[in-house]
C-alpha cells in the first residue's frame, strides 16, 4: 500500500507540474504569437499611406516621394512606431481589379520575391475569403482602394523565426523543469509520506498484536460456556455468548489475515496447480445453499487451466467471492460463477442480479473495510464488511487487479484478473 502510494504521489505531483508548465508555455507563446500578428498588422495598415496611390496607367503603387513635414503628424498613426518602420519592412503589394484581375505588382520593395511569386501569393490571398492571415512567411491584409483591391504582403520571417525560437526554448526550458521536479519528488516523496507509512506500519503491528491477544480470553470465554453447558444444559444466553464469540473471533482471525497480506515483505509460497478443478470443487460446495435458496447457480468453468500461485489463497478468494454473491442476491435470484483464460491471465468472474440499486459511490468504496452498501442488512447478511478486502488483497498480493460493476440489467459483477 505504501508503494502505492508514493507512486501515486509521485505520478500526480509530476502530472500537476507538467499540467502547469503546459499551461504556461502555452499561455506565453499564445501571447508572444498574438505579438507578432498585432505588430505585423499595424505596420500592414500604416504602409498604404507611404505608397502612391495606383491611378490606372503606368504609375507605380510603391513608396511615396512627395509627403509634407506634416505626413507622419497625423493622429492615425500608430503610438510608438518610428516612421522609419516604412523603409525598414520588407514587402511587396498589388492591386486587384473587382473581376480579380491583376492590374499592377510593386516588388521594388523586397528582393526574395520576383513577379512570377508574387501573382501566386496574390491569387492563393483571392482564393481565400479571409482578409488577412499568412501565406508562408508572409502576413497580408486586403484593403479596398476604391472599386479594387489592395493586397499587401508583409515579410514577416524574422519574427516568425525569432517566435519559433522563443517557442522552441519554452518547450525545452518547460521539461527540464518538469524533468528535475520529478526527480526532487522521486528523491523526496519517501520522507514526504514517511509519517503515513510510519502510523500504517503501526496500525497494523497494532492489529496483529491486538488480534493474537484477543485470542486467548475468546478461546477461554468459549471453553467456560461449554462448560456451563454441561452443567446447566442448552440456555439461550449461553447461546448468544458463544455466537458472538464465534463472531468476534472470525473478524479478528480476518483482520490478522487481511494485515498480513498487506505486508511489503510477504513472499506467497506459489505453485503450478489446476486452478479449473479448485475453482469447480469451491463452487460446487455452494450448489447446496443455492439450491435452498431456489436460485439459478451456474458454473462456468474453462477446464484444464493451470496458474502459478497460491492455492489456499486462490481458494479463499473465490469463497470470498462466492459466499457475497450469495448473501446479496435476492431469493430466487441468479449466481454465475466464470473463470476463464484471456492471455496470459487467468480471469474469476462472479456476478448475481442484485435486489436493490447501487450507486457509483457504492462502487468506489466497495473494497474498503467495513463498507456496505446496505447498513440496515448487517444482522441479516452476517459477515463483517470485510471480505471484499480480503479478496482484493489476496488479488493484488498475486499482481492482479480486481473491479466492480453493474450493467444495466442490475446485474452485480466482480472480476478479479490474476498473471497465470
Amino acid at each position: 500500500m505504501i508503494k502505492k502510494l508514493k507512486k501515486k504521489f509521485i505520478i500526480l505531483a509530476t502530472v500537476s507540474m507538467l499540467a502547469l508548465m503546459a499551461v504556461l508555455i502555452l499561455v506565453m507563446n499564445l501571447i508572444n504569437y498574438s505579438t507578432v500578428v498585432a505588430e505585423s498588422d499595424k505596420v500592414i495598415e500604416v504602409l498604404p499611406r507611404s505608397m502612391e496611390p495606383f491611378d490606372g496607367d503606368d504609375h507605380p503603387i510603391g513608396p511615396r516621394e512627395d509627403h509634407d513635414d506634416d505626413f507622419w503628424d497625423d493622429d492615425d498613426f500608430p503610438r510608438g512606431m518610428s516612421p522609419e518602420v516604412m523603409y525598414e519592412a520588407r514587402y511587396f503589394a498589388a492591386v486587384v481589379s473587382s473581376d480579380g484581375t491583376i492590374k499592377d505588382i510593386d516588388i521594388s520593395r523586397i528582393i526574395s520575391v520576383d513577379r512570377t511569386t508574387a501573382e501566386e501569393y496574390v491569387q492563393k490571398a483571392l482564393s481565400g475569403s479571409r482578409s488577412k492571415g499568412f501565406i508562408g512567411q508572409f502576413r497580408y491584409m486586403k484593403m479596398q482602394d476604391g472599386d479594387d483591391t489592395r493586397i499587401v504582403f508583409l515579410d514577416c520571417g524574422r519574427r516568425l523565426e525569432a517566435f519559433n525560437k522563443f517557442m522552441l526554448i519554452s518547450i525545452l526550458i518547460g521539461v527540464a523543469g518538469c524533468v528535475i521536479v520529478f526527480l526532487v519528488f522521486l528523491f523526496a516523496a519517501g520522507r514526504i509520506i514517511r509519517p503515513i507509512s510510519e502510523s500504517y506500519e503501526k496500525q497494523k503491528r497494532f492489529i496483529t498484536d491486538a488480534g493474537h491477544e484477543i485470542k486467548t480470553p475468546l478461546t477461554i470465554i468459549a471453553a467456560n460456556v461449554d462448560l456451563l453447558r454441561e452443567d446447566i444444559g442448552e440456555n439461550e444466553s449461553l447461546d448468544d455468548i458463544s455466537s458472538q464469540t464465534k463472531r468476534l473471533a472470525g473478524l479478528t482471525n480476518d483482520l490478522v489475515y487481511l494485515s498480513k497480506m498487506e505486508e511489503a515483505d510477504r513472499q506467497l509460497v506459489k505453485v503450478d496447480f489446476p486452478v479449473s478443478d479448485l475453482i469447480s470443487e469451491t463452487a460446487g460446495s455452494f450448489q447446496a445453499v443455492a439450491a435452498s435458496q431456489k436460485k439459478d447457480y451456474r458454473i462456468n468453468v474453462q477446464p484444464g487451466l493451470t496458474m502459478n500461485a497460491a492455492p489456499e489463497e486462490i481458494e479463499r478468494l473465490a469463497s470470498i467471492l462466492i459466499e457475497n454473491a450469495m448473501k446479496y442476491s435476492p431469493e430466487g435470484g441468479n449466481v454465475t460463477i466464470d473463470l476463464q483464460q484471456q492471455k496470459k491471465n487467468i480471469v474469476l468472474s462472479v456476478s448475481n442480479t442484485t435486489g436493490e440499486e447501487m450507486s457509483q459511490k457504492d462502487l468506489s468504496h466497495l473494497f474498503d473495510r467495513f463498507y456496505r452498501t446496505d447498513k440496515s442488512r448487517n444482522s441479516e447478511t452476517g459477515g463483517h464488511g470485510i471480505g471484499l478486502s480480503i479478496a482484493q488483497a489476496i488479488t493484488e498480493a498475486h499482481g492482479g487487479r480486481i473491479t466492480a460493476a453493474v450493467d444495466n440489467d442490475s446485474v452485480f459483477n466482480i472480476t478479479a484478473v490474476i498473471p497465470q
